[in-house]
């Protein structure tokens, strides 16, 4: 069970960036229940199918025998100091929402859908992420679904428009622009802290 609760704070890198934004622009558009649960469910697709993917691989070298670290233990090291690099070298990108962005507004529950399963699915971030998680599950011996605290927070982080939005009704059109805002500008900071936690449970682990 240690697995399942370690791997729940990388959740957090998974939604930092353009998939929050995206996520934050669903829960004002024309249909933004509908909207933001097809969001989700596209970000559950992705996330299952990445961290299944990633633990299946990780199971490659065999589980672990002892209290020593082998070659694909020092992959995932490897794969978390990368994520590190990259959070913290795109820290100061421009945070402006990209041009398809725009259609969001206008958008249907299909293109959230898709946009959901995407954004979570190519986003390099988010694939360092899936890895290192999958990766470090099988590593330790557990079953792929003592994942699912890592899934599950992630909807969570991603839902946040969404339960503001029901939870404040028309007054969130105020609340969520200040929500993205500072999730953009301090995320990384919260990512590069989570990431050298589970660095440190990886190596000391």
């Amino acid at each position: 069970m240690q697995a399942l609760l370690t791997v729940i704070p990388m959740a957090v890198v998974m939604s930092a960036g353009p998939q929050i934004v995206t996520a934050t622009f669903l829960a004002t558009s024309q249909n933004p229940r509908r909207n933001s649960l097809a969001f989700l469910a596209g970000v559950a697709v992705a996330t299952t199918l990445g961290v299944t993917v990633f633990y299946s691989v990780g199971g490659i070298g065999g589980k672990k025998s002892g209290g020593g670290k082998d070659w694909l233990d020092w992959v995932i090291i490897g794969l978390l100091v990368a994520l590190a690099l990259l959070v913290f070298l795109r820290r100061n990108e421009k945070k402006d929402p990209p041009k398809w962005m725009g259609r969001l507004e206008s958008a249907d529950p299909p293109f959230a859908a898709r946009m959901g399963f995407l954004l979570y699915l190519v986003m390099p971030t988010d694939i360092l992420t899936m890895a290192a998680v999958g990766g470090y599950i099988a590593r330790q011996n557990e079953p792929l679904w003592h994942g699912v605290g890592f899934l599950l927070a992630t909807l969570l982080i991603a839902g946040i428009p969404l339960i503001v939005l029901l939870l404040l009704g028309h007054r969130a059109e105020a609340v969520l622009p200040r929500i993205r805002q500072w999730m953009t500008d301090n995320s990384w900071i919260v990512n590069e802290v989570v990431i050298l936690f589970f660095i440190a449970i990886e190596i000391f682990g």
